[in-house]
């Protein structure tokens, strides 16, 4: 055999050209992999945060019965209730008193449970009754009252209501509103004021057209009765397309 034969094999590359291709197409589909999964858990890890809510003002209009509204997504409570279109219902949530829907600096009122007292939810639809519940307490409300009513705070008047009306422990608070019907709102009152639930008032009125505005908020802000009524009556009131103000 000559030299030249013996020689060869040792002038063959130690990584072939091949292997070289191979291995760098690898570290490509690696790099790329890490990246996308980097984006993924980003992207994976802000919707487990948001568990439903979102931060985005874009606006949604829907048409409720007679009546068409446009409000934030922010405000709207279900993600399956925030798109454009005819809507028999929505429901939304808002911080108290701010008025604002879930965003960055107040997202802990939306995510943590023990400060859900500080939210107010409401409840659109078109209306199904003629009166709303100020409107209720003569020919509905003083019927079911047992009792004499008993002077409570911040200008309300508690009335207690039958165990046989189907209220489930609920008692009725009444004020007298100065060129209005009286107030009315029904709460399952705590023990202590802090076992007030984020939810255990609630009271409707009629907007619009034909808008029943069921709203609860919790007992312990009770003294900016109020002021929650207002405050309900004019953020609905001001998303109303048709414009069909009511006075309260």
């Amino acid at each position: 055999m000559s030299q030249a034969a013996q020689s060869a094999p040792d002038e063959q590359p130690l990584l072939s050209m091949r292997f070289l291709l191979r291995t760098m197409a690898a570290i490509s589909v690696l790099a790329v992999l890490t990246v996308a999964i980097s984006i993924a858990g980003r992207w994976f890890g802000r919707h487990i945060s948001l568990a439903g809510n979102t931060d985005s003002t874009a606006e949604i209009t829907l048409t409720i019965g007679r009546d068409t509204v446009r409000f934030p997504e922010n405000t709207i409570r279900f993600p399956s209730q925030r798109h454009d279109g005819a809507a028999e219902r929505v429901d939304l949530y808002l911080a108290w008193p701010s008025m604002q829907g879930y965003g960055k600096d107040n997202h802990l009122r939306f995510d943590d449970i023990a400060q859900s007292s500080g939210l107010i939810f409401l409840q659109i639809a078109q209306s199904t009754m003629s009166r709303d519940m100020s409107g209720r307490l003569e020919p509905i409300y003083s019927h079911l009252i047992e009792g004499a009513a008993e002077p409570f705070r911040d200008g309300l008047t508690l009335h207690r209501l039958r165990a046989d009306a189907g209220y489930g422990g609920e008692v009725l608070l009444t004020a007298t509103v100065k060129g209005g019907p009286d107030y009315v709102v029904r709460c399952i009152l705590p023990s202590t004021p802090d076992k007030a639930a984020s939810g255990d008032c609630q009271r409707d009125i009629k907007v619009g057209k034909d808008l029943s505005v069921l709203y609860r908020f919790s007992s312990s802000h009770l003294a900016d009765w109020e002021h929650i009524d207002a405050a309900i009556r004019i953020f609905v009131e001001a998303r109303l397309m048709n414009r069909s103000v009511t006075s309260p």
